[in-house]
């Protein structure tokens, strides 16, 4: 499983959206993030497409939470920067691409799944920010 850009990218900007009080504009959040801006804009409207931001148009338009930091999970916030499912290898979510019959590393593979699903779903957007604040 490995988290591309767009996961980091997702990750850094709601946590700088989250520690603001009005909504922010893809321009200063580049500049301030490091990320190119065509394409932190792109994931911000993902995010916002798919419910964890608001975003507000005109001269003080930007993006805001929709929600308590607290109610954003890891888990959330990956599938959708990813635009999928996360999934450890492809037959995690209970299908083997590979073989007909059974294998015998899929019980396994999938009970591994359930372990990160549950970390992931354990850790909030408040944990993640809380976390780099000590």
């Amino acid at each position: 499983m490995l988290f591309t850009k767009a996961s980091e990218y997702a990750l850094l900007s709601l946590i700088y959206i989250a520690q603001k009080e009005t909504p922010q504009d893809v321009d200063t959040m580049a500049i301030e993030l490091d990320i190119p801006k065509s394409f932190l804009a792109k994931i911000l409207q993902n995010l916002a497409k798919n419910g964890l931001l608001k975003s507000f148009k005109g001269a003080k338009g930007g993006f805001m939470l929709i929600k308590d930091p607290k109610e954003y999970t890891l888990k959330e916030i990956i599938n959708v920067a990813e635009k999928k499912e996360v999934n450890v290898f492809e037959c995690s979510s209970g299908i083997c691409p590979n073989q007909k019959g059974d294998c015998g590393l899929l019980s396994m593979l999938v009970n591994l799944q359930h372990k990160i699903d549950e970390f992931l779903l354990s850790i909030s957007l408040a944990d993640i920010i809380n976390n780099g604040k000590k």
